[in-house]
């Protein structure tokens, strides 16, 4: 018997189309949304929506909103995915079983009847593979009863559907990569101020890849690891310490925004160059002089030429790095043994 009576939904919320729609669909269906958004630490820095933008989004769906940060056991789920990697170090399987996990406890805690996603069924691979789909809602303990609107009528009944409190026959039937469905149904929502699609997770990126697994290689990730691999070029030292290179104006700044107790700070007295943060746990002589040639090697004089640079309170005249050096030491795509580990892993996952 179909029911009429209002009731509380949690629906995960990126901000995204797929997500709008949903929280739309289910507000439709007499639902009062709350739309649950996560501040992920591996979002690019120009992706971060503000939090009074997605709020203005979710209440175009006909949402509240809710936006909470991830504990520092994510970073401990990235390291190390009961579920393996999907994208290079993307976890994203086990990461849709973190946030439901957590959508589940606040519906528990709020009396939501509801939890629901905006995922679609093979728009994301291996992620949103209907086997996929079964194992998250499994593992986050919402087996039967995790709701995804659009594409609902390609899997099978949730016990909100077959209890009456939603109706089946109003949810969709999406699939695969193609938005145009979903453009044509926010038109008919007049759904208009949405985001553009895009890669919203730097550990899917390979280069990112390589350097958070070089991270986690040399100590583990904490919050202000994951900002400093968003920034500038970054080599590892033979003792294990660890030179960030500014690329412009920009990354210079942020550079000295992140430098923490203990770290040194490096930059050119005698050319325009960069800002280079040297971090270890002990910092050595060997690593100073280093860090200071690599500054060298990004700056603007005269190549093979000696260069003034300031290291902390110590001004050193070194020549630049050369680059086979460099290449040697710089932690990216095509260089070292983590390319190579992290490609044999993926594929190794895949098959």
């Amino acid at each position: 018997m179909i029911t009429s009576r209002k009731y509380k939904a949690v629906g995960l919320f990126s901000g995204g189309l797929d997500s709008l729609l949903a929280c739309r669909l289910m507000s439709e269906q007499n639902a009062s949304v709350v739309a649950l958004h996560f501040r992920l630490p591996f979002v690019p820095s120009g992706r971060v929506a503000p939090s009074e933008r997605l709020r203005r989004l979710a209440e175009t769906a006909g949402a509240s909103f809710v936006s909470v940060e991830v504990d520092d056991d994510y970073l401990k789920l990235v390291e190390s995915p009961p579920n393996g990697y999907c994208v290079h170090m993307a976890p994203c399987v086990d990461c849709m079983i973190y946030m439901l996990s957590k959508a589940r406890e606040l519906a528990r805690e709020i009396g939501a009847e509801v939890v629901f996603t905006g995922e679609v069924v093979g728009q994301r691979s291996p992620g949103q593979s209907k086997r996929s789909l079964r194992l998250i809602e499994k593992e986050a303990g919402l087996t039967g009863r995790l709701l995804r609107p659009l594409c609902a009528k390609l899997l099978e009944p949730t016990i909100p559907e077959l209890s009456g409190i939603v109706r089946r026959e109003r949810l969709l039937d999406f699939c695969g990569r193609g938005r145009r469905r979903q453009i044509r149904l926010a038109h008919e929502f007049a759904i208009i101020d949405y985001p553009s699609p895009g890669n919203g997770c730097l550990l899917s990126d390979l280069s990112f890849a390589i350097r958070c697994r070089d991270a986690i290689r040399h100590g583990g990730l904490s919050r202000a690891d994951v900002e400093l691999l968003k920034c500038g070029r970054h080599f590892r030292l033979e003792s294990g310490a660890k030179v960030v290179v500014g690329r412009n104006q920009s990354e210079n700044a942020c550079l000295r925004g992140l430098a923490a107790v203990g770290d040194l700070l490096c930059y050119p007295e005698s050319a325009m160059g960069p800002v280079v943060l040297l971090r270890a746990r002990r910092i050595t002589k060997k690593d100073t002089l280093t860090a200071a040639r690599i500054c060298a090697r990004y700056c603007d004089g005269q190549p093979g030429q000696a260069v003034r640079v300031v290291c902390a309170d110590k001004v050193v005249s070194v020549r630049p790095l050369s680059e086979d050096q460099a290449e040697s030491l710089q932690v990216r795509p095509g260089f070292g043994k983590l390319s190579v580990e992290l490609r044999s892993e993926q594929e190794a996952t895949s098959g």
